[in-house]
């Protein structure tokens, strides 16, 4: 771990080996992959560190998954498969993580490696990358509702959950959070059909090209790295009936230089204003600048590892080094000694 927070070029097996003067990467490898300490039980203590010192009551947790490119065929979970960081199909791994933000800062907290069925179809390949036989394929959105479920049976302080449109489509992912009464903004197809009071079932894009002009207002959704990311914001409400005290809402935001119109839906207090649904909307971003980060300044991505349990070790290692980085980055802004790396 202290190794994953220098500057050294790369951050695999062999570098990290030779900063801690050993003559191999065999103490590194044997760490993955083999030396008896309890992963998950790590990742916790990452969330309950992450929440100890940025926990808010008012928290967004962040659903993504980002792709880690690879070389060969027995990685665990390797396929021609879709990759954002790539931007296109391409031969990798890809990982579901949760992130927590709040105004002091954001990091990851937990984190699934994506099986394709053509892993979960075929034991004898699972096996020879250390797969368990009771691991079954799950699809992303099972993954981000297992991980939202142990936040939120954790205790972590939510506010809101917000996620892209690969999870936020997914009504009964919404459902589910409905039922927990766990308030979200999530990004939705322009094709998504809403149920809305009084004008029957109506798609997203429909209900936002029939507002009015004075029903967009210009607004924030947080500083970017060229100053305030602002656009139009506008919403409906949607639904027949409301439960008690909570609000359904069709969001919309549109670029202020192209017109393009993002789509989401939302659920929370019945009093939230529409500045608050933005914020929460331009929130997403934090889970992009987590993987960034933990990738250029926490090694995340650079493994030199096949199987399963060594892939969970190290990006949980990562994570916690990366989680260290952002408490020391917000104890700094707010004039604290930032803790040593134990």
């Amino acid at each position: 771990m202290c190794g994953l927070v220098t500057s050294l070029d790369r951050k695999n097996g062999w570098t990290l080996a030779e900063l801690a003067g050993d003559v191999s990467p065999d103490g590194m490898q044997r760490l993955l992959r083999w030396a008896d300490w309890d992963v998950d039980a790590v990742r916790d203590d990452v969330r309950d560190y992450v929440v100890e010192h940025l926990g808010d009551p008012r928290g967004v947790l962040i659903v993504d998954d980002t792709g880690f490119l690879k070389k060969g065929v027995r990685s665990a979970g390797v396929q021609r498969q879709y990759s954002g960081t790539a931007g296109r199909r391409e031969n990798c791994q890809v990982g579901v993580f949760l992130a927590y933000r709040s105004a002091r800062g954001h990091a990851l907290i937990d984190r699934q490696l994506y099986l394709p069925v053509s892993w979960t179809d075929d034991r004898d390949r699972c096996r020879a990358a250390g797969i368990p036989d009771e691991v079954e394929f799950a699809t992303k959105v099972e993954m981000a509702r297992t991980m939202l479920g142990r936040a939120l049976d954790a205790g972590v302080p939510v506010g809101w959950v917000t996620m892209d449109e690969a999870y936020g489509q997914c009504k009964s992912l919404r459902v589910w959070l409905e039922q927990r009464d766990v308030a979200y903004v999530v990004a939705t197809r322009r094709n998504d059909d809403m149920v809305t009071t009084g004008m029957g079932r109506a798609r997203a894009d429909e209900l936002i090209a029939g507002l009015p002009d004075r029903a967009w207002c210009r607004l924030s959704a947080g500083a970017g790295a060229h100053g305030p990311r602002e656009y139009w914001w506008a919403r409906v409400p949607v639904r027949v009936f409301w439960k008690p005290g909570r609000g359904y809402w069709l969001l919309a935001r549109r670029s202020i230089t192209t017109g393009e119109i993002a789509y989401y839906v939302c659920y929370g207090p019945r009093r939230t204003r529409l500045v608050d649904l933005a914020r929460v909307a331009g929130s997403r971003w934090a889970i992009e600048e987590c993987f960034q980060q933990a990738k250029n300044e926490a090694g995340l991505d650079e493994y030199q590892v096949r199987d399963w349990r060594a892939w969970y070790a190290h990006i949980t290692l990562s994570m916690a080094a990366h989680a260290w980085l952002s408490v020391a980055r917000s104890l700094a802004v707010t004039g604290e000694p930032t803790a040593a790396p134990a």
